[in-house]
């Protein structure tokens, strides 16, 4: 029986062009989510995630998107002996608690009909709970399956803060921080998931829709042998840039040869670099959504999720 996987990247304010691509794929096959088993994401992927799994239209996301983007990125005022991006996060996370959990409320993961499965980085920041105790920072993934380890009694507002701590961007949240520092595309891992869960791999299927990719490349003016320390590399965030989320062509790699025909992305181009909190950018993000063609996903979409 076909195993029927959506994955979606985390990307900060670029998750708007993933809510509007998942718009219009529903309007090319009405109510294909519904028959979804299992939806992944990363950081903003992991809230479209939890808000699909919630039952939310991806035409729902997508107001909800627009309408409190912007207030999820405005700086608090910073404490005296505080610098935005330096000494403290660059944003507070009120605005964004106040946004999930009018989405959410109280529920759990194990209230969701769907299956999900939620990137996030434990920083092990527990009291020490004996001696000789290895500890050490490590992946999470939030899962509603049922079995031991299942974290279904998890608030789903909790699972997106978690999943969405975008280090200096946003705090530390319940001693977690975004997903996206070890797997930004979740695809491999839902994959992981689904055959830990009893299913085989020959029934899986999987569509994964990204952020949209941006362009990074070194400077004409730099050269190829550059002697770097902490000032270059830190300029303009480049070590964050090499490192954090660079799993995203890889995992497409892994997915294509696991998967074959049946696994389809949905990446597009973005002429211009859009960071985590590129506000100036929204319209642009939504023109690239709008414009994308999506007439192989149609075709796609009616061989492996009719």
């Amino acid at each position: 029986m076909t195993y029927r996987i959506v994955s979606l990247d985390g990307g900060g304010i670029r998750g708007l062009l993933t809510s509007i691509l998942l718009e219009r794929i529903d309007g090319l096959q009405p109510g294909f989510l519904n028959e979804v088993d299992l939806i992944a994401g990363t950081s903003i992927g992991g809230i479209l995630a939890l808000s699909l799994a919630a039952g939310y239209s991806p035409a729902d996301i997508t107001r909800s998107y627009e309408a409190s983007g912007t207030a999820v990125f405005a700086n608090a005022p910073a404490a005296a002996d505080k610098i935005p991006g330096q000494t403290a996060a660059h944003y507070d996370n009120a605005n964004l608690i106040a946004s999930l959990t009018l989405l959410f409320g109280d529920q759990t993961l194990g209230d969701l009909p769907q299956k999900v499965l939620i990137a996030a980085f434990d920083l092990d920041s527990e009291a020490e709970s004996g001696l000789g105790r290895f500890r050490t920072w490590k992946p999470k993934f939030f899962h509603n399956f049922p079995g031991p380890g299942s974290d279904a009694d998890e608030k789903i507002v909790d699972a997106a803060l978690r999943t969405s701590a975008a280090p200096i961007y946003f705090p530390i949240y319940q001693g977690y921080v975004d997903g996206g520092v070890v797997v930004r595309n979740p695809a491999m891992c839902a994959l992981a998931q689904a055959m830990a869960a009893g299913q085989s791999l020959d029934d899986a299927v999987m569509l994964s829709v990204g952020t949209g990719l941006n362009a990074h490349f070194l400077p004409d003016a730099e050269t190829g042998d550059g002697d770097w320390g902490a000032a270059q590399w830190g300029r303009d965030m480049r070590l964050l840039d090499v490192t954090w989320g660079n799993d995203v062509s890889l995992v497409d790699f892994q997915c294509r040869q696991f998967l074959g025909q049946r696994y389809h992305r949905l990446y597009p181009l973005l002429s211009e670099a859009v960071h985590l909190d590129g506000l100036a950018h929204l319209r642009r993000l939504v023109e690239v959504a709008r414009k994308e063609d999506l007439a192989d996903t149609a075709v796609w979409l009616g061989k492996h999720f009719a």
